[in-house]
């Protein structure tokens, strides 16, 4: 269940994550700054969440009014809430299907909890796969002739682990743990 924390503000209820650079920062081009960012999936089943994104996306509209778009709100304002069955490569990345997706990023280094809201330092617990609730806020952007609105990341909070995207392991799932007197493995 998403919670709503403001106006532009809010808390998605359970979202898978694809494309994780929340420990360090990462760019996606030459043209790009580097930044802390995540894909979320987010189930269309996820009604409540689904709601509050588009409650928040309304509300940074309704701001941006004033602050990005001169006193009106322009024709053809992008969003970045995408729909996977429509918009993504299903060749590329299967699970993206019965989700709508959308990239949130900061520039400043995201809080990371597990579900007990203990800090999870290391990074190899945090991956594409794995399960999370994310705290997101809305805002409204006007560059260079782009306009629209966007979320940027907040906070996470990983709840479960998941099947890793992107064809890699972990390496706990790989080895067994061995004996120093087993010298089958050597």
């Amino acid at each position: 269940m998403a919670v709503t924390t403001g106006a532009t503000r809010l808390v998605t209820g359970k979202v898978r994550l694809s494309y994780v650079h929340v420990f360090e920062k990462w760019s996606g081009g030459e043209d790009q700054d580097a930044k802390y960012s995540v894909v979320l999936l987010i189930p269309k089943t996820d009604k409540a969440t689904i709601r509050a994104l588009r409650v928040a996306e309304a509300a940074a509209t309704e701001a941006g009014k004033s602050t990005k778009f001169g006193g009106s709100i322009p024709k053809g304002l992008k969003s970045i809430i995408h729909d996977g069955d429509e918009e993504a490569d299903l060749d590329k990345n299967p699970e993206y299907a019965g989700c709508l997706y959308m990239s949130v990023g900061s520039r400043t280094r995201p809080g990371i909890v597990d579900k007990n809201v203990q800090p999870i330092l290391d990074s190899t617990e945090v991956y594409s796969g794995c399960y999370a609730r994310v705290s997101i806020n809305a805002y409204p952007y006007n560059t260079k002739g782009n306009r629209g609105i966007s979320f940027g990341l907040n906070n996470l909070q990983k709840l479960a682990d998941g099947e890793q995207l992107g064809g890699g392991t972990r390496a706990d799932a790989d080895f067994d743990a061995v004996d120093e007197d087993d010298e089958d493995v050597l």
